[in-house]
């Protein structure tokens, strides 16, 4: 009949390995918790970023209980450790002035720079593409994740830009810009009002508290992320601080269900229309 598809099965294929390698710390100029998936595949990895005053630790125990499928997890500390502190507690950026008062405008170029060469070494080193990295922050991790993520777009593009085919060069192929695969900021609202030439197609989830919350989140901040990104998620509870409950978590769990890739395991075939073998 004129009107059947042909109907092939072929093996799936994947190009990166089902176990990664594990970070080095040659590579990685701070202390991190690194867990592989607990299913033997780590088809994703989740970049977890602590807030103000922490360290990776308490991070790296909440990849661990997670449990994510096909999902290794990075806790990483932040580099800068806050002065006139006795006790471990660390900043992503320089957050307060001499006199110990929040800046109003800090800098986040420190830890960007910082994401930049460890996403490096995950990307070469590790056998990670970034369309497979997750990022999880609160509040000053995750406003660090939001700034990021957007820095790497802009950078993307640029390079696409730089691809095109040219009078020197009319033969050059595009360049596809690639996105990392989602970002959950915990109250943590962009540093910095986004200025892109086309919006970061990576999906977000903003989960933040109400007034009179000290974690807060303004309404303009979380205008700025939709103007920063296509996809923008927001949950707003009630309480303070990180999600605690089963409830609180759930928004965020239903996200990721939505965004963490699933493997197709070794032996298993799928089924494809309208292809000829290879």
């Amino acid at each position: 009949m004129s009107d059947e598809r042909e109907i092939t099965i072929r093996e799936s294929s994947n190009a990166t390995p089902r176990v990664k390698t594990p970070p080095k710390s040659s590579a990685i100029p701070v202390p991190f918790s690194y867990n592989p998936s607990d299913d033997g595949t780590d088809e994703n990895l989740l970049i977890l970023l602590h807030g103000l005053g922490d360290t990776q630790i308490p991070f790296g125990k909440l990849g661990r209980q997670l449990r994510l499928p096909q999902t290794a997890t990075l806790a990483l500390r932040a580099p800068e450790k806050i002065p006139f502190l006795y006790e471990e507690a660390y900043q992503w950026y320089t957050s307060f002035d001499p006199l110990g008062e929040l800046l109003e405008h800090p800098n986040p170029t420190p830890a960007i720079e910082l994401l930049t060469k460890i996403v490096d070494h995950l990307v070469r080193g590790c056998g990670w593409t970034p369309q497979r990295i997750h990022f999880f922050g609160f509040a000053q991790g995750g406003s660090v994740a939001a700034e990021f993520a957007l820095k790497f777009w802009r950078s993307e593009l640029s390079q696409q830009q730089k691809s095109l085919p040219s009078p020197s060069n009319p033969t050059a192929g595009e360049y596809a810009p690639r996105s990392f695969a989602s970002v959950v900021s915990v109250s943590g609202p962009l540093l910095s009002f986004p200025t892109l030439q086309e919006p970061c197609p990576t999906p977000l989830l903003i989960f933040h508290r109400p007034s009179p919350a000290e974690s807060a989140v303004r309404t303009s901040s979380i205008s700025e992320l939709k103007k920063g990104f296509t996809k923008v998620e927001e949950v707003k509870m009630k309480g303070e601080g990180m999600p605690r409950s089963k409830e609180e978590w759930e928004p965020i769990m239903r996200f990721w269900s939505e965004h963490l890739t699933r493997r197709q395991m070794d032996g298993l075939y799928e089924v494809m229309t309208g292809m000829a073998p290879p």
